[in-house]
């Protein structure tokens, strides 16, 4: 029988999503489904989430998304996006039928205006209003092909591997940069320049996801060209799409984009959000789970999200800010508007 992880947790009798989520499992057990996680009480980390979706066959989110399920559902589809070839044929379904899930839309809906998302999520994720809907929802997503995520090998992985040069005495901390590896505008791949440039005259090392286009190549050329230390870490899968800047002292190779995360985090002191997409999205989400959770890998380590001005009004990340505000009534993050301002922030 085919296995759907289903998302979300009941928490109490008077849940508003527990009426929904008993629908659900009648309907997918009825229909021929086994179902993990149908307590809701399954903790997904970042070293088993790849596990996870391996064992399953398709996921379906329920309403009332906490900031986890907001997490695994990006994750989802920046999997999609990055041509993981676990999720091939794997449809994903929101449950949307009290519109919970609309802020996090709307936040892909703004990424994919400001260019940071070029594929038509709506493809991606499927949204349903009802139990019903979604129980439909999943026998078309199985029965169709995957949808063209647009996305092309420019290189092969080749003989790849892992190699370390320590960040030399003078650096006085790491600065993981999470941003766009995607974005065509100019004044943005200009802004990663500078900053990569920044941190290295500032003496602060620089991770980022070692890709070698967009805004996060910038970074990483930025920070070479002015001498600095530059580390990364990267998938076999994604290097062929984005291929490897040149100039990293160290590099960590992953097989799957969690334990990319894991690594990167674990060898940084602070985070700067830029301007990003989908995968953006994801890891900010991971680091804010994690400050949430108290997890020993985030403890007194400062995030700072660059709200860039844009030309049409507001800030680059003001939606997701919003969404923000909405599930993270701790903050954990700080929100600056221009470069000078970031780059002091990691020098207190």
């Amino acid at each position: 029988m085919p296995t759907v992880r289903l998302s979300g947790t009941i928490e109490s009798g008077d849940d508003p999503a527990r009426e929904d989520r008993a629908e659900l499992l009648y309907l997918l057990f009825s229909s021929g489904w086994d179902i993990y996680n149908s307590n809701g009480d399954q903790q997904i980390r970042l070293d088993n989430i790849e596990e996870k979706i391996i064992e399953s066959d398709a996921f379906l989110f329920t309403p009332q998304p906490k900031i986890e399920d907001m997490f695994k559902a990006v994750s989802v589809f920046v999997g999609y996006q990055t041509l993981d070839k676990n999720l091939s044929k794997k449809p994903t379904i929101l449950l949307n039928s009290d519109g919970s899930w609309d802020t996090f839309l709307g936040v892909l809906k703004h990424l994919q205006g400001a260019g940071t998302i070029s594929q038509d999520y709506r493809d991606f994720l499927l949204e349903a209003k009802s139990p019903d809907h979604a129980q439909k929802l999943l026998e078309y997503g199985c029965s169709r092909e995957q949808p063209d995520a647009d996305r092309e090998k420019v290189t092969d992985n080749g003989n790849t591997k892992s190699y370390e040069n320590p960040p030399p005495e003078k650096i006085t901390k790491n600065v993981c940069v999470f941003c766009s590896a995607t974005i065509k505008d100019q004044s943005y791949i200009d802004d990663g320049w500078k900053l990569g440039q920044a941190l290295a005259e500032n003496n602060l090392g620089c991770v980022s996801g070692a890709g070698k286009s967009g805004i996060m190549g910038a970074v990483v050329g930025g920070n070479v060209a002015a001498g600095g230390w530059a580390a990364g870490s990267n998938v076999p899968h994604i290097i062929e799409i984005e291929g490897l800047p040149d100039g990293l002292s160290s590099f960590w190779l992953r097989e799957d984009i969690y334990t990319r995360m894991e690594v990167m985090i674990e060898n940084s002191d602070a985070f700067a959000i830029m301007p990003g997409g989908a995968g953006t999205v994801q890891e900010l989400l991971a680091l804010l789970m994690f400050k949430a959770q108290g997890h020993e890998l985030m403890v007194g380590k400062k995030v700072t999200i660059f709200d860039r001005p844009m030309e049409s009004g507001g800030g680059f990340w003001t939606p997701l800010i919003g969404l923000l505000d909405e599930i993270c009534p701790e903050h954990h993050f700080d929100v600056v508007d221009n470069l000078d301002a970031l780059v002091a922030g990691f020098l207190d």
